[in-house]
């Protein structure tokens, strides 16, 4: 319908110029650029078809109307017809030539509103504040800056369906879920164009657009800023989580920390007063062994409360390494001896080389080779030997731990390393089961690992630690 209006405007222009002529002694030449003039004006204002017919209008009445015998569609002049030909030449070439610069300038202005748009939704993502779910806002900003009445957004991770615009895509649910597992681009028959979201190849979810169709480029720049707002806001709440938890670690080791020394406090004059009653009692006697049983109790629930808060320490990385050389034998002399009381008859024999060192943190790997020599005497029986050994390779030092008992079944294996985790073997003998976990958690500290190997006559764990070790 408007093109047939703008072609009646062409033709009604060319008669309005011709009736001008027709009362001015204008001579045939300066008719005819009058003409390409109004060509020229309709191809650059309208395009190609109105100016071409208008150039057949345009020849029609210049031979009617100014070339001899003048009221006829003949011509007696060659000269005239050549004329003719060379104007009707002219204003097509020129017509065709000003249509398509037109065209390109309509589609370079097209391009230019594209890239704006796109830009606009772009930037819009970038400052997303979090008020709102990431889904609503990318649906919602599609909407506006594309002029879309109706937007809908698909996520697989999560499986919602966000919306925006004024108005609603009716049963459009299955065919966003279809198109998200296929991948694929297809037509609504609400009219609205669907598309998969890909993010590395992979589709994550699908978009839907109602209006006016837009470009295959722009459709999937428009998919693409989706697919990269979807990620980094799943970045950004992974963050968050991360933050949060490494918080609450922290808050939890703070809290911890104030309990172990409200509760270290009381212990020390429990035991300070149940050492001194017993000095006072006879040798044998149930006081006496009531006393020595309130002493170890407390010796126990002090190192539980030290455990737990060490190893909440240790998971909210609320430390740091202090690297330095030492002399790996040394380590586990100290470590042992603060066993010695509690050894009971048991051998330990220290095979590691006594001029093998390693950069590590000494406090934490004596820790780590405390709770492994406290393991390797709970669970062993008395007046057997325990064996420390070590091996040392270009990258790494291995520092093993046997002793002597029952095999740790196989199906416990995967499970020692748990917090709180005590096995079959641990109801019948006390700790809290984190001396393990904490292990785990230093050597891992250094870059390194621990590991469990059942040898014929028991158990071995095995802690390997690389040489010039780096902070977490």
């Amino acid at each position: 319908m408007a093109s047939a209006l703008r072609a009646a405007i062409s033709i009604a222009a060319i008669g309005g110029i011709t009736a001008v002529n027709v009362r001015l002694p204008l001579n045939p030449t300066t008719v005819a650029l009058t003409y390409v003039l109004a060509i020229l004006t309709i191809a650059t204002v309208w395009g190609i078809l109105e100016s071409t017919i208008a150039s057949i209008v345009a020849m029609l009445c210049l031979n009617f109307f100014f070339l001899p015998p003048v009221g006829t569609l003949t011509i007696s002049d060659p000269e005239n017809w050549v004329a003719l030909a060379a104007f009707m030449a002219t204003a097509t070439v020129t017509s065709q030539l000003s249509g398509r610069a037109r065209r390109r300038a309509l589609d370079m202005a097209a391009r230019q509103r594209d890239l704006e748009r796109l830009y606009a939704l772009s930037r819009a993502q970038l400052l997303w504040s979090g008020a709102t779910a990431q889904g609503t806002a990318i649906a919602t900003d599609i909407a506006t800056i594309f002029g879309r009445s109706a937007v809908a957004l698909y996520v697989r991770r999560t499986d919602t369906i966000s919306r925006g615009g004024p108005d609603d895509l009716p049963d459009v649910e299955g065919t966003l879920r279809a198109v998200a597992r296929q991948g694929i681009v297809l037509q609504h028959n609400s009219g609205a164009i669907i598309t998969a979201i890909r993010l590395g190849g992979a589709p994550i979810g699908s978009l839907a657009l109602s209006g006016e169709p837009l470009s295959d480029t722009v459709v999937q720049s428009i998919a693409n800023l989706a697919a990269i707002a979807l990620e980094r806001a799943e970045g950004q709440q992974a963050m968050a989580q991360a933050e949060a938890a490494r918080r609450s670690g922290e808050l939890r080791a703070t809290l911890l920390d104030a309990v172990a020394h409200e509760f270290k406090t009381p212990l020390t004059s429990i035991k300070a007063a149940a050492t001194g009653l017993g000095d006072r009692l006879p040798a044998s006697g149930m006081e006496r062994e009531l006393t020595t049983i309130i002493g170890e109790e407390s010796d126990r629930l002090e190192a539980l409360v030290s455990d737990a808060t060490q190893m909440l320490r240790l998971e909210s990385g609320d430390f740091r390494l202090h690297l330095a050389d030492h002399r790996v034998s040394d380590l586990v002399t100290a470590s042992f001896g603060e066993l010695a009381a509690r050894l009971d008859g048991r051998q330990v024999h220290n095979l590691v080389p006594p001029d093998l060192s390693l950069a590590v943190d000494g406090d934490l790997l004596r820790v780590a080779l405390r709770h492994l020599a406290d393991n390797a005497v709970k669970y062993s029986p008395a007046g057997s030997t325990i064996t420390v050994s070590a091996s040392a390779s270009d990258d790494a030092v291995e520092i093993a731990v046997a002793s002597e008992g029952v095999p740790i079944p196989a199906a416990e294996q995967s499970a020692i390393f748990t917090r709180f985790y005590r096995g079959s073997a641990g109801h019948s003998v006390p700790g809290s089961g984190m001396g393990l976990a904490i292990v785990q958690q230093i050597a891992r500290a250094h870059g390194g690992d621990v590991s469990l190997h059942t040898i014929d006559a028991g158990n071995q764990f095995r802690l390997t630690l690389p040489r010039g070790s780096q902070t977490p």
